[in-house]
């Protein structure tokens, strides 16, 4: 008995009819491929000309290109400043400073191929990753304006945000520093609370495509897979600590417990704030929450149910000063509609990087508009600041810090002596 093989059953295949002699002539061409590679593509998988691939489509990058340029970048652009401050969540200066940053990467740099052709400019990239992020939209969304495929888009906006956090993450994702301090410090008494540095909450991003496996532990009170996202803001928007990558299943405690955000308090590294409020003196600041947090003495929380009109006042001066992290929440998925909308991918990396992303370039926007016109004085600040400490101390003077800083006593102390603080000065408005 003759022996057989795919190559014989294709050929007698394609004597059957006029109408299916192609397709069995591509199955003969398929089958000594994969003879020539030992019954194996995987070499081929992705390769270039091959048997059955579809050809690449000439999406005329280049006219994209000139086109993209003369609607924003020309010297007498289609569309004002106004108009790409919309499209791109940013000012023209701002979007060019960050292009020729990011042009440090070879991925960014405009280069030809293999024929001569010229790829996809540094613009191009910039501009097709910042329409996913700023929309929300799937990566071949773009294709139709940018002339850009499915898989470079997507390919660009994981670049784009790798590029970002390593050029600008150690300025724009920083703990304050004795000037920022200063300045929080100031607008903090000028608001009623000496001491405070910022407010702070957590908030969630559903996740559409986590795996089956990771379902359970991402699934919390929202009843779908979350991932979970901790941020201390200021009044002015800032963010200056962000923790992302918690399961929806924690709570607000667990996430606190997870992440950094006293590491340095504990180490001594932070610096010594002195300030005084109704005759009682404390050496660190503290950051405004609301009721799920722990009573520690770095946390001032409101009063669930004031007794008195001194409670209530401090009630509602708390919750509205607390109300600068909210707005952050609400201004960030507003800027950016790919953290608004359930995630698509499904890797959490890729996930954690889009996220940090954003929250960089959420920085950049605020320093770039930020109105520095009203100076500041210092002079007339009562709260003082010395430098950081060295992380040389021992072990026990690191539990020492760590039970100042949950220490309950000091924590209801300090917020009675706020309540007394606001209301002097209610009085003091009043009269």
């Amino acid at each position: 008995m003759k022996k057989m093989n795919f190559s014989h059953i294709v050929e007698e295949y394609a004597d059957s009819s006029d109408d299916e002699i192609e397709f069995s002539r591509q199955l003969l061409a398929y089958s000594q491929l994969l003879t020539a590679n030992g019954g194996s593509i995987c070499a081929q998988q992705f390769g270039g000309s091959r048997p059955g691939k579809l050809p690449n489509i000439n999406r005329f990058s280049d006219e994209g290109d000139v086109r993209l340029f003369k609607d924003y970048f020309a010297e007498v652009p289609v569309y004002n400043k106004k108009q790409f401050r919309r499209r791109f969540r940013m000012s023209k200066n701002l979007f060019l400073r960050i292009v020729k940053a990011l042009e440090r990467n070879q991925y960014f740099v405009q280069r030809p191929d293999a024929t001569g052709k010229m790829g996809l400019s540094s613009i191009q990239k910039c501009t097709a990753a910042l329409r996913q992020l700023a929309y929300g939209s799937p990566s071949d969304a773009i294709d139709e304006y940018v002339r850009m495929g499915e898989s470079t888009a997507r390919k660009c906006l994981v670049e784009f945000c790798k590029t970002v956090i390593h050029i600008f993450g150690d300025e724009y994702l920083r703990s304050p520093t004795n000037e920022d301090l200063l300045r929080l410090l100031r607008t903090g008494e000028e608001r009623g609370f000496p001491g405070m540095l910022g407010s702070l909450d957590c908030t969630h991003w559903q996740w559409k495509n986590c795996p089956t496996a990771w379902a359970g532990q991402y699934k919390g009170k929202e009843k779908k897979p979350t991932i979970i996202l901790e941020v201390v803001a200021s009044y002015d928007l800032w963010i200056w600590h962000a923790f992302f990558g918690m399961p929806g299943s924690n709570n607000d405690i667990n996430v606190l417990e997870r992440s950094s955000i006293f590491s340095d308090l504990y180490n001594g590294k932070t610096p010594t704030i002195n300030y005084s409020i109704n005759n009682h003196t404390y050496s660190s600041g503290y950051y405004l929450a609301d009721g799920i947090y722990p009573p520690l003495a770095t946390l001032v929380q409101t009063i669930p149910s004031p007794i008195g009109q001194k409670r209530k006042h401090f009630a509602e001066m708390q919750e509205s000063a607390r109300k600068d992290v909210e707005r952050v929440f609400s201004v960030l998925t507003g800027r950016f509609a790919i953290i608004k909308s359930p995630a698509r991918l499904w890797n959490k990396e890729t996930l954690e990087s889009i996220m940090r992303t954003c929250i960089i370039l959420h920085n950049m926007i605020i320093e770039d508009e930020r109105d520095d016109s009203t100076a500041f004085d210092y002079g007339s600040l009562h709260a003082s600041i010395l430098g950081s400490t060295e992380n040389t101390d021992g072990f026990s003077e690191f539990l020492a810090r760590y039970e100042k800083v949950h220490d309950t006593t000091l924590h209801y102390q300090l917020q009675n002596d706020l309540v007394e603080h606001l209301w002097q000065i209610k009085g003091e408005d009043n009269y």
